[in-house]
């Protein structure tokens, strides 16, 4: 899968083609009449409230005792088990507050079930910060985070952020109030490792390049900022970071897309999106210069999202992606999970039925839960190709005296058993 440098660059130009000039030729989309909430089944287990504690009682919960677990990722292995690739950071008295753990301590795990919605059981670590390698100034030295597993051909591939700590910046520099907090977040990359199968990359033999997959091309911030862009330069959709990898071929030339989202300060935060074009699954990638899943607000922004999940539909002959709407601009409600759609990869607009999902989880038990975050969506495809579960990352918020955890709610199609 592999090519020769100039192979590759000469390959990049071809497939960056269809979107320079007149469209690529692709079946007629198919209506859009996905509905991804009606597929969505009863978590397995209830919940119980006690005096105001909650209490989760369920197979599909992942989580940790002294760990926070993250946004898992599954794919089914060689052996036809389920294998799940989750960060975990820790948790407790001891830890930072978790908004500044995940980027002091991120890992990335692995966890197994025979399946693929329930019953995963913790093996051991996948993937750390290259500082427990003694490589302190790696681009991934200090924590790698936000796992998103994909096969490719004859290789698995496992897509991830890292960072690392700039150190103290010049006392007259803009970064020069930053806390270390702020300078390892302005810092994060995108990365790739890939295996011969699942059993190889689970057990670490894998290849690691030593470079990002992707990164920043612009630093544009006002203030409290490391290394910004010379004055004037207008932010490019991978500004100051790029994060939260999904990666899908393209059907039209087999070119791989990879999606990513980049931060805007105008003057607070907000995530925006970008898409990168490869001739192969682990790059090159070359960023392009146009916003993805730009849906504005009424002042003309875009509307800020993060986490997205991308998948190419056959059936429909269209994109999906499922994002986090912070809004509730692209449901059309309050913010949840929502669905967007697109032709061509470009030009994406929310689907006829935008809600995934409120922030919630309901039980096998007729129970409801609100949580304060339900993130990080990821989707198990089956082997016709239909979505069979959704994991997402969770925090509950007041009542719950746990760690924040991973869920697995189990899709089933309209009329399915």
């Amino acid at each position: 899968m592999r090519l020769s440098t100039l192979g590759s660059r000469v390959l990049l130009l071809a497939m960056l083609a269809p979107f320079a000039g007149a469209p690529a030729q692709r079946p007629e989309p198919r209506p859009d009449d996905l509905d991804l909430r009606a597929w969505l089944a009863p978590v397995p287990g209830a919940v119980t409230r006690i005096d105001g504690r909650i209490t989760i009682d369920s197979a599909a919960v992942l989580r940790a005792a002294d760990q926070h677990v993250w946004g898992g990722s599954v794919i089914r292995g060689e052996d036809g088990r389920y294998h799940m690739f989750v960060t975990r950071f820790r948790a407790g008295v001891e830890a930072r507050p978790f908004g500044d753990e995940w980027l002091f301590s991120s890992e990335i795990a692995h966890a197994v079930s025979e399946r693929p919605d329930r019953d995963f059981a913790f093996t051991g670590v996948v993937l750390r910060g290259r500082r427990h390698a003694g490589d302190p100034a790696a681009w991934d030295a200090q924590s790698v985070h936000n796992p998103h597993v994909r096969r490719f051909g004859d290789r698995v591939f496992l897509y991830h952020i890292g960072s690392r700590d700039p150190g103290p910046q010049p006392p007259d520099s803009p970064g020069a109030s930053l806390r270390d907090r702020d300078r390892i977040q302005q810092m994060q990359q995108t990365g790739v490792v890939s295996a011969a199968s699942v059993a190889e990359l689970v057990a670490g033999r894998f290849d690691r390049p030593d470079r990002p997959l992707l990164g920043p091309r612009t630093r544009v911030k006002a203030r409290d900022v490391v290394a910004p862009s010379p004055p004037g330069t207008e932010a490019l959709p991978d500004n100051l970071i790029v994060v939260n990898p999904s990666v899908v071929q393209r059907p039209d030339d087999g070119a791989w897309l990879l999606f990513f989202k980049g931060n805007l300060y105008d003057p607070r935060w907000r995530g925006v999106h970008g898409v990168a074009v490869g001739a192969a699954p682990d790059g090159p990638f070359r960023p392009l210069d146009r916003f993805v899943f730009d849906v504005r607000m009424d002042d003309g922004r875009i509307a800020s999202a993060e986490d997205p999940f991308v998948w190419y539909d056959p059936e429909r002959s269209r994109y999906y992606a499922i994002v986090k709407d912070f809004s509730g601009r692209l449901t059309g409600g309050a913010p949840a999970l929502a669905l967007l759609t697109s032709p061509d990869a470009l030009a994406w607009q929310p689907a006829r039925h935008p809600l995934v999902t409120a922030k919630e989880l309901r039980f096998a038990d007729g129970s409801v839960l609100r949580v304060a975050n339900l993130e990080r969506p990821q989707l198990l495809f089956d082997e016709r190709g239909e979505p069979r579960t959704l994991c997402c990352a969770c925090i509950v918020g007041a009542g719950y005296d746990g760690p924040a955890f991973n869920v697995q709610i189990p899709l089933r199609a309209p009329g399915s058993r």
